[in-house]
């Protein structure tokens, strides 16, 4: 299970949900500077499709391994997709032909000395920035499953590695209850190829004054910071054991299995990690 390698003929999927509403204005410190959490959340996201796309580059461009969508849920209880187009679904091959504009960002980078400096890089923009009314999760969860149960029933996709779901948030949903949110999540959790089934990670951005962080937490791990924070692990995927040994490497070799595709305030280097562990630690070929 969860071993099969993505190819152009055994793609896989990503859906990202991006927590657009009011809440996401909060002011928070990201990457080494001060920003909104819904720029924090631009960040990552931008970030993560530029991943994806460089990890299907090749020398002959930009080969088909799989298929994107990116929504936003936020305002008067909306989803829509943030990519362009009458479609949510986009391969990689049409992201890539986008051509987003590029704009330069400030990051923070470690010297040999152990110091930090920060630079500016050039930074492809494909989701812009928003926080403004409700936060419609639910919704969005309901049409992430629609979206990758669609996906898993064609029939090119049946022994593929199953897609990947990463919610973006900054924690409460405002149209279900908290057990609400869990039955939706498990509905997601249920689908899947003969690869194995869907994998929902929750990244949580917040404002907490403790600096206190959760990443890929283990069983053992249940004290978690907030109420909304403990309903997001509920809701999370546990991780394949074929990705124990990437996530150990990057929490420390004392982690313990099983451990939740779920975040807490991670820095920049361990959403990298997260990242890099639940969309592209399989083999593309």
């Amino acid at each position: 299970m969860y071993t099969q390698s993505i190819t152009r003929t055994h793609r896989t999927a990503f859906i990202l949900l991006i927590d657009g509403s009011g809440s996401m204005s909060e002011r928070i410190r990201f990457a080494g500077r001060a920003m909104s959490k819904s720029e924090a959340v631009t960040d990552i996201t931008n970030g993560l499709l530029f991943e994806l796309i460089e990890r299907a580059r090749r020398n002959d461009g930009v080969r088909d391994y799989y298929d994107i969508a990116v929504l936003g849920y936020s305002g008067n209880d909306e989803v829509y997709s943030l990519l362009p187009g009458t479609q949510p679904m986009h391969s990689v091959t049409e992201l890539a032909a986008l051509e987003p504009q590029v704009r330069r960002r400030t990051i923070e980078c470690r010297q040999p000395d152990g110091s930090i400096a920060l630079r500016e890089v050039p930074t492809p923009v494909w989701v812009e920035a928003t926080a403004a009314g409700q936060t419609p999760m639910y919704e969005a969860m309901r049409q992430a499953r629609d979206l990758a149960a669609a996906w898993c029933a064609h029939p090119a996709h049946a022994g593929s590695f199953p897609p990947t779901i990463f919610n973006i948030t900054d924690g409460e949903a405002t149209d279900c209850s908290e057990e609400e949110l869990i039955a939706i999540s498990e509905q997601i959790r249920t689908l899947g190829t003969s690869d194995g089934n869907v994998l929902l990670l929750n990244i949580h951005i917040a404002a907490d004054d403790t600096q206190r962080t959760v990443f890929f937490p283990s069983e053992e791990e249940t004290d978690l910071p907030n109420r909304y924070a403990s309903t997001l692990y509920r809701a999370s995927s546990v991780m394949p054991a074929i990705f124990n040994e990437a996530i150990r490497e990057a929490k420390g070799p004392g982690a313990l299995p099983p451990f939740r595709g779920m975040s807490y305030n991670a820095s920049l280097d361990e959403l990298i990690a997260m990242l890099n562990i639940g969309s592209i630690s399989v083999k593309t070929e």
